[in-house]
């Protein structure tokens, strides 16, 4: 009988929710009590919400408990590993008795995230030991031409994962085409959304399968040197990074004559970003890796033509190359089999903002909204009313309720308003004001704009003055039109696409819920109850019990009344802060 094997979930997630703690109290007991069982790390699985997660393998089947601190780490000792007896409370996966979490992963397909949470990503043997390395040893065994396997990219269909959805094998065709002594493979590590999360939990839990998907890119266009650039802001990933960099030059894996391929020399550096929103674009990305400041530039050339150093050079981010292996090694059609006609494959979304079940999902494209937030995402929080979900990041749009049945692909997001972009999806309730979030995701970019273009530069900033006002009850007539004449200009007149899609938010929060704009223009009210400066606090006599809570609280002595009477807010005085609402007990004061 194999040992009992422990697994704790060490990815960014895990750690910020405690998991260091858990694992060392596993390794605290199991040297007290001299168990005999085998400890491990692994990555982030995507259930953030169910964090610190711990899986117990033995020989009755698979447990992953969840929420597991270092203070539930006896009991789970004690019951479990020492009397076989699982904790059904605490489990929320098994292969043996229902888990009460089992529907996050029902709809899922992993693809780009199957090894995470399934390996120690500090080994190389066991990426080894789950078809690692496989694929480029298939090319190299099978004496598969460059052509063929950019041929068997174009036959899966996949198209960047990082935002604009161009096909991957397009792109590494006009690469190869393009002759140079010298070219680069980049990865693109850099997104600064919220689907970044997704990029980083994929290089701190599978970093070797990014490595492998860049080495079979720089065999196919020809090139002999990778960069994965990574915002700094990930020590993790990067730590990780280099370890499998040096476990693949020891193998042999990075270095000249690779794979036994004679003449493919091929090695990859880390490239540390300072975290600009702007070095996502891949222009941009190029001038910060040759050490000028990152600006994007006109394009053509394309960086398939002059890339870094004027060289030729293929672009992709994290998600794109995670898949690279697994299609090489499985074939094209396997990979083709899921998706819609023109959206092949699976898609990582990072699941945020108001719904039960935040993390890392991957799922087949051609699924609808509706049934990631739903199914997979559990639904919204405290049982409140769906909204809209803000897809494609900061710069992405605003999908409203009654297009959650839209199919998540390219094509029918991007005819909603919104973008695909690298995987973001913020989840908004009834108690979300539109407005707000098109303030907060256009103050977000504004700031992001490294200001070579006037249009982004100045053009965002009028247009976040204009939100700011509206939201603070001195919006005017006007201004509306005002916000969708600046959005066209920018998007027509910037360099890059960070200005170009920069006014999405707003022009989708518009063409959606223009109402809500026109409240708090005409009305001066914000019907989502949301921003501050639009409320009025009043009191309700009938529940009120003048127990002088809120007139103790209230910093402009704006309510007034005696104890055990029905106390008054001055409205002439009130400066909406809110304390007299979080401070009463019996709901008394009403929100308008």
């Amino acid at each position: 009988m194999e040992k009992t094997r422990v697994i704790v979930g060490l990815g960014s997630c895990g750690i910020a929710a405690g998991a260091n703690k858990t694992y060392q109290e596993f390794q605290r007991i199991m040297e007290t009590d001299k168990l005999d069982i085998e400890l491990r790390k692994t990555s982030c699985i995507g259930m953030c919400y169910r964090e610190p997660l711990v899986e117990i393998i033995d020989e009755q089947g698979s447990y992953l408990y969840g929420e597991v601190d270092a203070g539930r780490v006896d009991e789970i000792i004690d019951k479990h590993i020492k009397k076989f007896t699982p904790i059904s409370d605490y489990i929320v996966q098994s292969d043996k008795i229902p888990g009460k979490d089992q529907h996050f992963f029902d709809e899922q397909v992993k693809i780009s995230l199957r090894n995470c949470g399934h390996i120690d990503p500090e080994s190389i043997e066991e990426y080894e030991a789950r078809d690692g390395y496989k694929a480029i040893g298939k090319i190299a065994d099978k004496g598969i031409s460059p052509d063929q396997v950019i041929q068997d990219v174009l036959d899966s269909g996949i198209r960047g994962r990082g935002g604009g959805g161009f096909s991957t094998g397009m792109k590494w065709r006009f690469a190869r085409n393009n002759q140079s002594d010298q070219k680069y493979v980049i990865c693109n590590a850099d997104e600064g959304d919220p689907g970044a999360f997704m990029d980083r939990s994929i290089l701190e839990g599978d970093p070797h399968g990014v490595l492998e998907g860049m080495i079979i890119c720089g065999y196919a266009i020809g090139a002999s040197e990778g960069y994965i650039y990574c915002r700094a802001e990930y020590p993790l990933a990067i730590k990780r990074l280099n370890l499998a960099i040096n476990q693949a030059r020891e193998r042999g894996y990075l270095g000249k004559d690779i794979f036994g391929i004679n003449g493919f020399h091929f090695d990859i550096k880390i490239k540390e970003g300072a975290g600009a929103f702007v070095c996502g674009e891949e222009t941009a990305l190029i001038a910060s890796i040759e050490g000028a400041r990152g600006m994007p530039r006109r394009r053509p050339p394309f960086p398939a033509e002059s890339g870094l150093w004027k060289h030729p050079t293929n672009i992709n981010n994290v998600e794109t190359f995670i898949n690279i292996p697994w299609i090489i090694f499985n074939g094209p059609d396997a990979y083709a089999k899921y998706g819609t006609e023109k959206s092949k494959g699976t898609k990582v979304f990072a699941l945020t903002g108001k719904i039960n079940n935040g993390g890392l999902v991957e799922v087949p494209m051609g699924i609808s909204i509706k049934d990631i937030i739903y199914k997979l995402g559990g639904g919204i929080t405290d049982g409140k009313k769906f909204k809209a979900v803000q897809l494609g990041g900061p710069s992405g749009g605003c999908i409203p309720e009654h297009l959650s049945h839209t199919p998540v692909d390219y094509d029918s997001v991007n005819a909603t308003g919104a973008i695909m972009g690298s995987g973001g999806m913020v989840v908004m309730d009834e108690t979300t004001c539109v407005v707000d979030i098109a303030k907060f995701f256009l103050d977000f970019t504004q700031k992001e704009s490294c200001g070579k273009c006037t249009f982004c530069r100045l053009g965002t900033k009028r247009m976040l003055e204009i939100l700011t006002r509206i939201t603070e009850g001195e919006g005017k007539e006007g201004d509306i039109e005002m916000l969708e004449d600046l959005a066209d200009t920018i998007k027509d007149s910037s360099l890059c696409g960070l200005g170009q899609t920069a006014p999405n938010p707003v022009l989708t929060t518009i063409k959606y819920f223009r109402d809500e704009y026109e409240a708090h223009i005409r009305d001066g009210k914000c019907p989502a109850l949301s921003c501050k400066k639009l409320l009025t606090y009043t009191v309700i006599d009938e529940k009120c019990t003048g127990c002088m809570a809120c007139i103790k609280g209230c910093p402009v002595d704006a309510i007034e009344g005696e104890r055990k009477q029905v106390h008054k807010i001055l409205q002439d005085v009130c400066i909406q802060c809110g304390v007299c609402f979080t401070r009463c007990k019996f709901d008394a004061i009403k929100l308008s």
